[in-house]
């Protein structure tokens, strides 16, 4: 008999019937990749083990059943339609799952099921801004947000519909594993490495005409971090004036571009944090925020620690 690594990280996929694929392929992509073996082990449940209907048509199987519950880590329920409650004996497996600790976290649409097994009363939740209302008005025990990307509540967290749950699932690895892990796998899925999860959801926005958006000068700004650039710098590098600028960066990214300047800095300072011995002093300066006091508070806004503290968390010196 093959012994579990009591260090792997057991997530179990709950496929509730009408499951979303793409919403199911996104955890299944980053915590079930063979890159991540050494990491997570991922298993796909479902009340029965056995073919679950899917949006798509095609059925999907689910390897185990809701007994796969009792051992995971972590849950994740991925976006169902329509979103009738799930049974009885499927709502009684999340409530025993949260009861004994597990994470849970939903992707899109998954949100119903945790509030139909009462997790999210009483606290801020998000899901697919089509369904927020839908949401909110069947559980209005639940703090319904219909403009973030993701919620992380402490046990219980939430996505936006279908891709923003990439973004939860990489804030996951990078709160269990740095910065550096989420990195890889980012680049492995070739996507941002990090979006905040009170980033806004692009809600009835058009999509840029291809050449024509603002991801050049993204990339071109957050090569140069530890450059004092200004509103000005980044609306040269692309050919906008500055208010045309600012609207539009508003627009495609749900944020001004100093708050993007901010995050991506602190996003830079946590990596080096993280990865290096480098000074607070040195790692402010390298990221474009002047000041170790400086670091400090914004690191302090972002996860409430000292870099001190931060560096001893991911690097096991404290």
């Amino acid at each position: 008999m093959v012994r579990k690594n009591p260090a792997i990280h057991q997530v179990v996929v709950l496929a509730v019937p009408d499951v979303v694929l793409l919403d199911l392929a996104i955890p299944a992509q980053i915590f079930g990749h063979r890159d991540e073996a050494d990491r997570y082990r991922l298993t796909v449940c479902a009340e029965r083990r056995g073919p679950v209907p899917t949006t798509t048509g095609g059925p999907l199987y689910a390897e185990a059943g809701l007994s796969a519950l009792d051992r995971a880590d972590t849950v994740v329920v991925p976006g169902y339609e329509p979103m009738d409650e799930p049974s009885p004996r499927t709502l009684a497996a999340l409530r025993r799952a949260a009861a004994r600790g597990a994470r849970i976290m939903s992707v899109c649409t998954g949100a119903f099921a945790l509030a139909a097994a009462g997790l999210l009363d009483g606290r801020p939740a998000t899901t697919h801004w089509e369904d927020a209302a839908e949401l909110a008005a069947r559980y209005p025990q639940v703090l319904v947000d219909p403009d973030v990307l993701y919620i992380d509540d402490g046990q219980i967290l939430t996505s936006a519909g279908v891709c923003a749950g990439i973004d939860l699932c990489l804030h996951v690895v990078r709160s269990d594993h740095g910065s550096e892990a989420a990195g890889r796998v980012a680049r492995r899925l070739v996507v941002a490495p990090h979006r905040a999860g009170g980033q806004a959801q692009f809600i009835a926005r058009q999509v840029p005409p291809q050449g024509k958006g603002l991801s050049a000068t993204c990339v071109w700004a957050a090569e140069r971090l530890s450059e004092p650039l200004t509103v000005a710098d980044l609306a040269r590098h692309s050919g906008y004036a500055v208010r045309t600028f600012s609207r539009r960066f508003l627009q495609e990214n749900g944020m001004t571009p100093q708050q993007w300047l901010t995050r991506h800095r602190v996003a830079e300072a946590r990596r080096l944090l993280e990865a290096s011995d480098l000074p607070v002093g040195s790692i402010a300066t390298r990221c474009g925020l002047g000041t170790a006091t400086n670091l400090r508070i914004h690191l302090a806004r972002d996860t409430g620690l000292t870099p001190s503290a931060y560096r001893a968390a991911y690097q096991g010196t404290g």
